[in-house]
């Protein structure tokens, strides 16, 4: 530490800056401000010789103190303005709030604009801007795992190949990304964590042909991978390979807790091939893995095909409880009425499936089948007309079946 050093006499302390002589109870100099300290510069310093007496110790502590006083009250100070700093943003922030809570009451009022809509538009625009930046972070530190992991003699090549294809995914050219970080596949063919990425992406957009053969080079450089094992077997389900999905999907079993998108994916492939016993007993598995009005849907759908109609009433309820909104799950269940005899229940099932989807031809022409003696509504079919060798084993039939599948395999 450099500075003069401050004196101490008869009372007086010398300011270590200007050497203006001060009281000993003033704290800043009278002369400069200077905040006025024991000791600035270390004895030892000036008198090497005597840096063994034991008074030197003493004095090579005040020393530290005072250093340390000093630091403090600088991070004091600091603090202190930063906390007023956050008051007046706070301030600020909340006379906008005030400002625009004002404006959109008085909007509202005059019913220019629906304050409901207003506030869901705003807080989906800040998950979604949430969302944003926790997958930019993300990526940021995905594309440093994946340049670490390149063995090859093309590093700079790499390198700027990855960080081109990330920077483009933050700006939303993901078409441009995904071309420049399969040139870098290229050059890494062993790079599961890129090979990872760029298989994720293509089952994300449906491309099970490009996503299985990512999947495959991610699972082949690391085979204990649980999520890339499923979603590998997911995608060769769709892509017709069952015996291989099959394999991939037990495995994922086996070596994790019970998984939704697995033993539904099982059961589908058995669904395929009219296997409703085995395929009753996934759905199950896949009911206790997931409480959700799908999986109560197709365990209710596997009961109707196995006639047994008081369990597919009971989960069905179960499912429009669930999700009001079902309207497959409610033309199913009028369908369970219809056999067991109730037509009044029926027939409000068939109308509220129809008050939900207007266009679906099968619910508008529910009603006058029923009243119809002899004739009922054709049953459901949400599994498409599949069997074993075709694609879409998994996903095909029912959107909103394949959209439950997807986002609980994508969350694993």
């Amino acid at each position: 530490m450099i500075s003069a050093v401050m004196k101490s006499r008869a009372g007086q302390i010398f300011c270590q800056r200007c050497l203006a002589a001060n009281r000993v109870e003033d704290e800043s100099c009278v002369r400069c401000g200077t905040r006025l300290m024991l000791v600035v510069e270390p004895s030892t310093l000036r008198y090497e010789d005597e840096a063994s007496v034991a008074g030197n110790y003493e004095e090579h502590m005040l020393e530290r103190v005072s250093a340390l006083e000093n630091r403090l009250m600088r991070v004091a100070e600091r603090l202190e303005q930063g906390l007023e700093l956050l008051l007046r943003h706070a301030r600020t922030s909340y006379f906008d709030h005030v400002l625009l809570e004002t404006l959109i009451s008085a909007l509202d009022e005059t019913k220019a604009v629906d304050r409901g809509k207003i506030e869901e538009a705003w807080r989906e625009r800040c998950d979604r801007d949430a969302l944003s930046v926790a997958e930019t972070s993300a990526r940021e530190e995905l594309r440093l795992t994946v340049a670490a992991g390149y063995t090859g003699g093309e590093r700079e090549a790499f390198n700027n190949l990855v960080r081109e294809g990330f920077a483009c995914f933050d700006k939303g050219h993901t078409v441009k990304g995904v071309r420049l970080l399969e040139r870098a596949a290229a050059l890494a063919p062993t790079n599961a964590p890129l090979n990872s990425f760029l298989g994720e992406h293509f089952f994300r957009a449906g491309k099970t042909a490009l996503a299985r053969d990512y999947l495959s080079r991610a699972r082949a450089a690391e085979p204990d991978d649980r999520r890339v094992c499923l979603l590998l077997g997911l995608a060769c389900g769709d892509e017709g390979d069952a015996q291989r999905a099959r394999e991939l999907l037990h495995e994922t079993l086996r070596h994790g807790e019970n998984s939704y998108a697995a033993h539904y994916a099982l059961g589908r492939l058995c669904a395929a091939e009219a296997d409703w016993e085995s395929a009753l007993a996934e759905f199950k598995s896949a009911l206790a893995a997931r409480n959700c009005p799908e999986a109560h849907y197709v365990v209710g759908l596997v009961y109707f095909q196995l006639r047994r109609n008081r369990m597919a009433l009971r989960h069905l309820v179960k499912a429009v409880e669930m999700s009001p909104d079902y309207g497959e799950a409610f033309y199913l269940l009028g369908l369970v009425h219809l056999r067991l005899g109730e037509r009044e229940s029926a027939v409000a099932a068939f109308d509220t499936a129809r008050s939900l989807d207007a266009d679906e031809p099968r619910y508008r022409t529910a009603r006058r089948l029923v009243a119809r003696a002899g004739e009922a509504p054709p049953p459901p079919n949400p599994f498409g007309a599949l069997r074993h060798g075709r694609k879409r084993l998994v996903t095909g039939g029912d959107d909103r079946l394949a959209a439950a599948l997807h986002k609980d395999a994508l969350d694993t």
